[in-house]
This record gives structure tokens, C-alpha cells and sequence, in this order.
């Protein structure tokens, strides 16, 4: 039978990082859990979880943790993770959370709804313009929707999202399990370092001239002393934040729309359909989840399933994998808008469930049957190319045509 360590390596290979499924369909075989040899470009990896509800738990209990990175405190990229919610562990992931949660609430979400609107139209519009033309569907539409939404919502300027999108791409490079090189590394400190500027001038600008923005409201918060937060955890925050809520959003239209588009009649009955279109971006969130990997340490010496697993190992989670868990979907593979059970994980659950899941979601049941009114005859002109990472798993470029 072909060991876990065999499933890893081809996962890892290109054609992997390209089609990563038929190697979490032969850990699944091998059960929820595998153990993963000591080696040495994964000391501390004791165990890889691909089933479902394995993982839905270890993402649910608060005593598996995140563990830094060793010499974190060296580099400017680790700095920012290490004092941003999304990487730290309670009690500051709790303190840093409360401050964001107060900012992410239904009355602010319903006040996005005609924001994503305006943007989705507006750039149907330039697509319109185009006339029976091929367009990147990525460029022109999946990155754009997100990027403007999050832009108006936290105050950073239209004009700025070009050079940020730039200095976005090379921390995502470097989070990648295998982006670890010199060369990202440094790529990532510089982007880390540029950003950490760019929202200091930011919030010394909102003070100064305050809108309605969430930076406006987090520097009130802030300088009243109402929350426990200091500026530069803002920062790192800030920088996070805007990361992970827009890259997430943009695969989830991208990996979606070959999906969709194999599917006709469901896609023809999206704009009159609200239902529909939630099971559609859910089903598109669990066969394609943008993130793929995550991890956790153990809190104790423990037998997972059946793999022995010592305090401060971690365990690599496979939430691409959980998502196609056969145990809990039947015919895993198939994309079945109208399929009962369980939610999918492609958001995580527990503490550090994202922030940002309600707005993603927001945009594509807003988003999706807007476009397919607009252009029913859309289809895809050539086989999308995926990112080839392993962490943010998406299509960076996917050429469409309109069809007028």
C-alpha cells in the first residue's frame, strides 16, 4: 500500500500542486490520520489529518495552538504575523479579535450589500464595453470585486491597490509550504516593511481627516483607549486582514467559475434563484476551498486516531482534503449545489474562524448571478493554470469569453 510520506511527496510534485485531489483521495484510504516520518524539511510534522470530522475537532478545541515560527522575532514578515490575530493564540488572539469583531457586524455587512452592487455592475459594464471579446476573468472581474469591496470598507485608496496587490502576491509566495527560500523570504520582509508604512501615513491621514471608514473608526477606538490594542498591532492586523479577506475571495470566484460553467442548467437558473446561488458558492467553497493546508500543535503527548503525536508537534491539516472527506459527502467529488450535511470547513471553525467569511460569501451569491444574467453565453477559452501553491490554492489567470 503507498505510505502517507509517498501521497506527500507527489502532492508536493507539480502535477500535485495542479491537481492535488487524487492524492487526498489515497489519504483518505489510509484513514483520517497518518503518521509522517521524522525528516528533516519537516522536524516537527508528526501527523498529517484528512478526514472531516478529525479535523473539524482540532480546529474546534482551543488547546491545540499555533506555534511560532523559530527566530520569528528576526524577521520583519514573522513580526507581523506574530502580533496579528490570525496567528496568535489566546488570551491576545481574544483581545486583538474583540476589536475587529465590533467592526464586522450585520448592521455593517447589510451597508456592503449596495457597495458590492455598484462595483459588480460597474465592471460588468467594462466587460460589456469589450463587446464578443476574450477578457481575463481574474483581472477584469474576481480580483477587482473583492479589492474595491475591501478597499471602500476599510479606507485605502483605489489608486494604491495596484502596488498593494503587488506586495500582496509576494507574502503570499512566501506562505506557501514550500515558499520558505531565501529569496521569498527577503521578498516578504520588504512587502511587510512597505506596508507597515504605508498604514502608519494611513492612520496619521485618518486622524487628520476622519470618514467613515473602518480605519477612521479603529483610529478613533484606538486614541480613545477603548480598546487594548496598540498602533503597530493595528498595523499588523490591518496588513493581514486585507490579505486573507480579499485573496480568499478572489480563488473563490476563479476556482468557481470552471465549476459552474460545467453546469448549464444550474447556472442558467441562478439570477432568479437565491437559494440556488447559496448552495452554488458553498459547493464551490467545499470542492475548492482556497485555503488547502493548516497546522496546530498538540497541547500534550497523545495518540490521534492511532498516530503517537508528542507535545508541540504539529499536525498538518489538510482542509482541502476534509473538504471531500467521503465519510461525511457521498460521491465527494461531484458538484452538488443542493447537498445536505455538513458545512464545509473552507472558512476553518473554532477560534480563528475568518473574519471576513460572511462579506466573501456576501459577494459571490451578489456577485455570481449578476454576471450570468449579464453574459449567459460566458465560457472559459483555454484549461486554467492553478497558482501551484499548496497554502492559497487558486487560478491567477483565466481567460474568458463574454459572448457579447
Amino acid at each position: 500500500m503507498v505510505t502517507a510520506q509517498e501521497l506527500l511527496t507527489g502532492l508536493y510534485s507539480e502535477q500535485g500542486r495542479q491537481n492535488p485531489y487524487p492524492w487526498y483521495a489515497g489519504l483518505h484510504k489510509l484513514g483520517p490520520v497518518s503518521a509522517v516520518p521524522a525528516r528533516a524539511e519537516h522536524r516537527t510534522v508528526a501527523a498529517v489529518a484528512v478526514g472531516y470530522d478529525l479535523v473539524d475537532g482540532l480546529l474546534r478545541d482551543p488547546e491545540w495552538t499555533k506555534q511560532p515560527p523559530p527566530g520569528w522575532q528576526e524577521q520583519e514578515i514573522l513580526r507581523t504575523f506574530q502580533t496579528s490575530m490570525m496567528f496568535v493564540n489566546p488570551p491576545d488572539h481574544t483581545r486583538m479579535r474583540h476589536v475587529f469583531s465590533r467592526t464586522f457586524t450585520p448592521r455593517r455587512l447589510g451597508a456592503l450589500e449596495p457597495v458590492i452592487l455598484r462595483v459588480v455592475d460597474e465592471l460588468l459594464d467594462r466587460m460589456a464595453d469589450a463587446g464578443n471579446a476574450v477578457v481575463d476573468f481574474v483581472a477584469d472581474f474576481a480580483y477587482p470585486v473583492p479589492a474595491l469591496v475591501m478597499a471602500e470598507f476599510i479606507g485605502i485608496p483605489v489608486a494604491e491597490l495596484a502596488w498593494y496587490r503587488e506586495r500582496v502576491e509576494w507574502i503570499d509566495e512566501f506562505l506557501d509550504v514550500a515558499g520558505k527560500t531565501p529569496e521569498r523570504l527577503a521578498a516578504a520582509n520588504t512587502a511587510a516593511e512597505e506596508l507597515r508604512v504605508f498604514y502608519r501615513e494611513l492612520l496619521a491621514h485618518r486622524r487628520r481627516v476622519p470618514g467613515d471608514d473602518l480605519l477612521s473608526g479603529l483610529v478613533e477606538a484606538l486614541d480613545s483607549g477603548e480598546v487594548e490594542l496598540t498602533e503597530e498591532e493595528l498595523v499588523s492586523n490591518l496588513i493581514v486582514l486585507f490579505n486573507a479577506s480579499f485573496v480568499t475571495t478572489v480563488y473563490m470566484f476563479s476556482n468557481g467559475m470552471p465549476l459552474l460553467l460545467a453546469h448549464p442548467e444550474t447556472v442558467a437558473a441562478m439570477p432568479t434563484d437565491d437559494k440556488l446561488t447559496a448552495g452554488c458558492v458553498d459547493e464551490v467553497l467545499r470542492l475548492q476551498s482556497p485555503v488547502h493546508f493548516l497546522a496546530r500543535a498538540a497541547p500534550a503527548d497523545m495518540v490521534l486516531g492511532d498516530v503517537p503525536v508528542a507535545r508541540d508537534d504539529n499536525v498538518l491539516i489538510i482542509i482541502g482534503a476534509a473538504n471531500r472527506d467521503p465519510a461525511r459527502f457521498p460521491d465527494p467529488d461531484v458538484f452538488d449545489p443542493t447537498r445536505p450535511g455538513p458545512p464545509s470547513l473552507a472558512f476553518g471553525v473554532g477560534l480563528h474562524f475568518c473574519l471576513g467569511a460572511a462579506v466573501s460569501r456576501l459577494e459571490g451569491r451578489l456577485a455570481l448571478p449578476r454576471l450570468f444574467a449579464r453574459f449567459p453565453e460566458l465560457t472559459v477559452t483555454e484549461t486554467p493554470t492553478y497558482s501551484g501553491s499548496l497554502f492559497l490554492r487558486g487560478i491567477d489567470k483565466l481567460l474568458v469569453s463574454t459572448g457579447g
